[in-house]
């Protein structure tokens, strides 16, 4: 734990000296002050991490100190110190900017506490700190985030910000940008960061399946339940619970997640006894929650609940400066993967990349790479070591000159031939399907658009 420069403010001096006596022993620096004025003083010539500062004192009070010192150095905490009767006023004070009170006659041990939670939290800020500024310097999280552009700097020092807290998060971000990656960097930054954080695709399960994941169910609860499950909040607890899609909740689920946001409580499937457990939620979405609300799908209270604290990742067509840097990125993990020596793309290839949009963001970038780098023949990748609907789509966004009707038409067929077969992973009679032509027909076209297939 991180030892303290503490200042004790008190007119009373046993007070100060027993105060001093008992931090000292607890290995924190100690300065002593008798007066407000002094206070001051002693605060313009030096650095103090914590100040314990009585209220009710003669010449300057408690509160004109407190204003005083937080003009000169907003960062130093201050605990206020008060007699029982004065609680209100030590309310108030806090409301300016104390960060706690204490009563007095001062129980040690609960100051210890006190003393202890202050040092973490000045640990913590100082951690993130040195994490913003590593950040700035390399563009790389401590969880692969991999950025350049202002916008993902800005929301990666958000994230340090917020991580201290235990405030709901809402990340909202079209699929392929990295909505898990943020909610792992905010749970390492945190003070949960040794506990686990749970991962659930709210999308992935039936709505009796995902009830049971979440929060666990008895023996005999339903048909199949032979045993007692432990859901993940208790498997959470301490930690970060990360739901994703959050926006396929059912109506039922909703009503118990909102239950557990307001009263940290729940219970088992087939219990009818309260389960408390301490768990930030983080979740995230690619829909827009507010017209879900206004359609009725989705909980107007369970919306204001989760989204305490929204953050949007931006896609990666906005964030166009980060491109290069996640290219490189991929060919250098792809290659070790696959033992290949890939040292980087030729200047068509990249070209293309550079000037592709993303539909499916950092997480199509990402395949497209891998699927160039297992493929490629030589050291640098080519042009055709890339997706035929990238090299088309480019082809095409690149003609100055409007070709033909039929050259446009066929351009066009090419591109939603291949977004078929892609959606269908290949399977030629759903793709024909959704394409509205024959099978036959489909054949014909790949082979003539693509004579290897």
């Amino acid at each position: 734990m991180k030892k303290l420069n503490v200042l004790v403010v008190d007119d009373g001096q046993s007070q100060r000296e027993m105060l001093r006596d008992f931090l000292r022993s607890e290995g924190h620096t100690v300065t002593e002050a008798e007066n407000g004025e002094t206070a001051i003083k002693t605060v313009l010539n030096g650095h103090f991490d914590l100040i314990l500062l009585d209220y009710k004192m003669p010449g300057m009070d408690g509160m004109e100190v407190l204003k005083e010192i937080k003009r000169i150095n907003p960062e130093i905490d201050v605990v206020i110190i008060t007699a029982y009767g004065t609680v209100e006023t030590a309310v108030e004070a806090i409301k300016v900017g104390a960060i706690d009170y204490i009563t007095k006659p001062i129980e040690l041990e609960e100051l210890l506490i006190l003393v202890d939670r202050v040092a973490e939290r000045r640990k913590l800020i100082r951690e993130n700190e040195l994490l913003r500024q590593e950040l700035g310097k390399t563009g790389v999280s401590s969880d692969k985030i991999i950025y350049k552009s202002p916008l993902m700097a800005e929301l990666i020092n958000m994230a340090s910000r917020v991580a201290i807290s235990r405030a709901s998060i809402l990340i909202q971000g079209e699929s392929g940008t990295g909505k898990e990656l943020l909610a792992r960097l905010i749970h390492n930054l945190s003070p949960r960061a040794h506990k686990p954080i749970i991962v659930v695709n709210c999308g992935a399960l039936q709505e009796n399946l995902l009830e049971s994941e979440l929060f666990g169910h008895e023996k005999g609860a339903y048909t199949g339940a032979a045993s007692r499950r432990i859901g993940r909040f208790e498997e959470a607890d301490g930690g970060t619970l990360f739901l994703d899609e959050i926006g396929e909740l059912s109506s039922s689920i909703q009503v118990k997640l909102l239950r557990f946001l307001q009263e940290r409580e729940f219970q088992r499937l087939g219990s009818n006894t309260n389960i408390h457990v301490d768990v930030r939620v983080i979740s995230a979405t690619n829909r827009d929650l507010e017209d879900q609300v206004k359609e009725g799908s989705f909980r107007g209270d369970l919306l204001y609940r989760l989204n305490v604290v929204t953050m949007a990742l931006p896609p990666l067509k906005e964030r166009k400066e980060d491109v290069p840097i996640l290219i490189n990125h991929f060919i250098d993990n792809f290659s070790k993967e696959n033992n290949k020596h890939i040292t980087g793309l030729t200047a068509e290839a990249r070209d293309l990349l550079l000037k592709y949009d993303y539909p499916g963001n950092v997480r199509e970038l990402e395949n497209i790479l891998e699927r160039a780098v297992v493929i490629a023949r030589d050291e640098y990748i080519t042009v055709n070591d890339l997706p035929f609907k990238v090299d088309h789509l480019n082809e095409h966004a690149r003609k100055k000159i409007p070709g033909s009707l039929r050259e446009s038409m066929e351009e066009l067929e090419k591109v939603l031939i291949a977004e078929a077969m892609e959606k269908t992973l290949n399977n030629q009679s759903k793709a024909a399907e959704i394409l509205g032509m024959s099978e036959r027909m489909l054949r014909y076209k790949l082979k003539k658009y693509d004579p290897k297939n």
